[in-house]
């Protein structure tokens, strides 16, 4: 492994760090209807737990209320009880063979928790980043240690990883720093 690829691994590695914080912060309820909150949900479906996306079709049917829609009309029963029992705080009803899940308005008390939710989604996403820079730094002295790169050019690929780490960090802030403004506007 050279200088090069330990900058490139880290670079990819913080830049998955940062996709997994995106898709994340996506679950967290903001007050408005968003498929997403229902990503997780798992549906017993012929004895095995099957994610909610592959036995119903989920849509928006307006700003407050989500669409489920199942391939199977016996499903209906099993995926309400799904959703109820995700502790979700959603409450859906059965229309025909579509399940409607409106989402209620969010407390403030609720939403405060969410802030924190968010916060040590956060901090979760700067610790695999930090940890990264560790396992970089550890690799770029190894490379010195065997004499694959000289002592200027670990030292400059340290303080590149470094730049990297701060960028990722930063970016870290401003998604946590968006993502409480969504969830704290009424």
């Amino acid at each position: 492994m050279s200088v090069v690829e330990v900058k490139k691994s880290a670079d990819q590695r913080m830049q998955k760090s940062i996709e997994t914080l995106k898709a994340d912060l996506a679950k967290v309820r903001t007050g408005r209807a968003h498929p997403g909150i229902l990503d997780h949900v798992m549906v017993e479906y012929y004895g095995n737990p099957t994610a909610l996306s592959q036995v119903a079709n989920v849509n928006l049917i307006d700003a407050r209320t989500i669409g489920v829609q199942p391939f199977e009309k016996k499903m209906v029963a099993v995926i309400e009880k799904a959703i109820r029992e995700a502790d979700l705080g959603l409450n859906p009803a059965t229309q025909g063979d579509i399940i409607r899940v409106p989402t209620p308005p969010l407390t403030e008390e609720r939403r405060k928790e969410m802030v924190k939710l968010v916060k040590t989604e956060g901090e979760d996403a700067k610790i695999a980043i930090r940890n990264i820079r560790r396992d970089a730094n550890e690799s770029l002295k190894k490379l010195l240690k065997d004499k694959a790169c000289s002592e200027d050019d670990e030292r400059r690929a340290q303080d590149d990883v470094q730049k990297l780490t701060d960028k990722f960090v930063l970016e870290v802030d401003k998604l946590l720093t968006d993502k409480e403004k969504e969830v704290l506007t009424v």
